[in-house]
């Protein structure tokens, strides 16, 4: 997809540049950092498992960055990371997952350059912000990190085609947090309208009950997809691939 520069607004040019900078400092990614240190707001994760899956990812990772250049890259956390093979539900065209189970906004802000950016993406779709929810963060702080995200890879190519997908509904724990969820969707949504760069995925709807809870029989655990979830999501995403000319190269 190709898209014309525009002037930035002033809040916009703001997100760019704060994110931009940030870029800058941020080198080695490969264990996970003091939490303190991240950029972006809200709470960060406590899950005692995350800098180990944060490691044994970009362990995995490093063995063939190289091989990944130019790819369409799955962003996000274990909802994407457990979205394997990619190949299988992709044929034909040149997918890398780079979702961590446990990951927030803040982690993307802190390792989107080294693990998406520097690989010269063809395309990202991006899926995050259930776990910043989880652990109590407020939907207009995770809004405005996603903002950010938005605006670095702005900065880093300004026809680099972003899907954006809302977040899923959950119902685990017996904790809904429907609201919360419906607030962030709407924000994303309002806040990619219009931007050539950027087409929405509504991945609240296409599992969403009347409650906001998600099903079971495609959520088993009532957070993660199974098979039968993941294919949902599959054919959702393929006529905006298609739109976005990111389909199999023949």
């Amino acid at each position: 997809m190709k898209s014309k520069h525009r002037l930035l607004p002033g809040a916009l040019l703001s997100l760019v540049l704060s994110a931009t900078l940030w870029a800058q400092t941020a080198t080695d990614v490969s264990h996970y950092p003091n939490p303190a240190t991240l950029p972006g707001k809200g709470p960060t994760n406590v899950w005692n498992g995350l800098a180990k899956v944060w490691a044994q990812r970009h362990e995995r990772w490093a063995g063939h960055a190289a091989a990944d250049h130019g790819a369409l890259v799955f962003l996000g956390d274990s909802i994407t990371q457990g979205f394997e093979p990619l190949s299988n539900y992709f044929p034909g065209m040149k997918v890398v997952n780079r979702g961590i189970g446990g990951d927030t906004t803040r982690g993307i802000l802190y390792r989107l350059d080294a693990d998406v950016l520097d690989l010269e993406p063809e395309g990202i779709v991006l899926l995050i912000g259930t776990n910043d929810l989880g652990i109590g963060a407020d939907p207009d702080d995770v809004l405005d990190n996603i903002k950010a995200i938005l605006a670095r890879i702005k900065a880093h190519n300004s026809h680099t085609p972003v899907i954006v997908c809302t977040v899923m509904p959950r119902s685990d724990g017996h904790v809904s947090r429907a609201e919360k969820i419906r607030k962030l969707n709407a924000g994303i949504t309002q806040a990619i309208q219009g931007d050539p760069q950027c087409s929405l995925c509504d991945t609240w709807s296409l599992y969403a009950d009347a409650n906001g809870d998600c099903p079971a029989s495609e959520f088993p655990d009532r957070l993660h997809p199974n098979k039968v979830g993941y294919q949902k999501w599959v054919a959702a995403l393929q006529p905006i691939l298609a739109q976005q000319s990111l389909t199999p190269h023949s």
